[in-house]
């Protein structure tokens, strides 16, 4: 048995952007689950909202 996300899409989280990835997105953590934010940088403090939901992974907007 797989187990599930602890993120949703469209879904609403605050986050601090931890990590750069290699594209240059920011990376955010909810639970340990690693989510993709664009257009952040290491530090930011930011709303996002869950755009899409992968196995290992998210993507999100910031609002």
């Amino acid at each position: 048995m797989e187990a599930s996300a602890p993120v949703e899409a469209g879904e609403t989280y605050e986050v601090k952007i931890e990590d750069l990835a290699r594209e240059g997105d920011g990376i955010a953590r909810v639970s340990g689950f690693v989510i993709f934010v664009p257009e952040t940088s290491v530090g930011d403090e930011v709303t996002i909202k869950v755009t899409k939901v992968m196995r290992k992974f998210a993507f999100a907007e910031v609002v």
